[in-house]
């Protein structure tokens, strides 16, 4: 039976995953840990969304490689999963869409579930999308409530100049939630006071410390493979077997899209601009 008192949680991470490692899997672990050791919430779900090849970034692999490979390193999970809708996109989707599409994806499957009125449901949506607008604080979602889960290295993103809107990121923290895992090295109470954006939501925003430190680094992987070591007990071996398989992380991939913008910055810095 539901404990009332305890919001059922998603996870979503968003990002390359070029390629996944051990680390990517750690962080839903240690979130989900955190989290309910709060007795507030129970995680029933994790999913990773790997974004789409607009997204430009240098060395970034095709999303189907990306996509299968993270498939292959959830296989032994019972509850994180992937999803390809991002991944699918023709065009870079800002990362705030991308969490609109799962909550309402999540809202969708509880009201089918509990074969609510379609006409009910819309119009609660609607008045919890006006009341955003209007409350600084955290609503609690009708159903499961989407979190965004994080490294450190995401959340001290928010400050570089371009690479986010500012209302997407408002957005993200005040309505929905940010589980944000620790680094070494890493500070986010110090982003957040530096902050005024997330200094607002900061009681939303879930710090989570790892204190056995982990430093897999995708871009030290894919520089390990593309000169021929050993990346053992760094990825799942199917994930290693998938990339040797398919020949990926060479010096040659590494210059995809060397002389391209990032899409955040064309897109962004255009709108400034303009």
């Amino acid at each position: 039976m539901d404990n009332p008192g305890v919001s059922k949680v998603v996870l979503l991470a968003c990002g390359s995953f070029n390629p996944i490692t051990n680390m990517h899997m750690r962080m839903f672990e240690l979130a989900r840990d955190h989290l309910e050791d709060t007795g507030q919430y129970s995680v029933t779900k994790g999913i990773i969304s790997p974004v789409g090849d607009g997204y430009k970034k240098k060395g970034l692999v095709e999303a189907c490689h990306r996509v299968e490979m993270a498939r292959l390193a959830t296989e032994s999970s019972g509850w994180i999963t992937v999803d390809s809708w991002e991944s699918q996109q023709s065009e870079w989707v800002e990362t705030v869409k991308v969490v609109r599409h799962h909550q309402e994806e999540l809202l969708a499957a509880e009201h089918n579930k509990d074969d609510v009125d379609t006409v009910k449901c819309a119009k609660k949506r609607r008045i919890e999308e006006n009341s955003f607008e209007s409350s600084d604080h955290h609503r609690k979602l009708d159903g499961p409530r989407l979190m965004l889960l994080c490294g450190a290295d995401v959340l001290e993103s928010f400050g570089v100049p371009n690479l986010w809107k500012q209302e997407d990121i408002a957005e993200l923290a005040g309505r929905y939630g940010v589980v944000c895992v620790t680094r070494s090295g890493s500070d986010p109470y110090k982003f957040i006071n530096q902050s005024d954006e997330l200094w607002r939501h900061r009681k939303n925003i879930h710090v989570v410390h790892e204190w056995v430190t982990n430093e897999i680094s995708a871009t030290h992987v894919r520089r390990s493979l593309r000169r021929g070591r050993s990346v053992r007990y760094l990825l799942p071996d199917a994930v290693i077997r998938y990339i040797q398989e398919h020949s990926l992380y060479s010096a040659e991939s590494e210059q995809k899209n060397a002389d391209v913008i990032l899409a955040p910055f064309q897109k962004y810095c255009d709108a400034s601009t303009s």
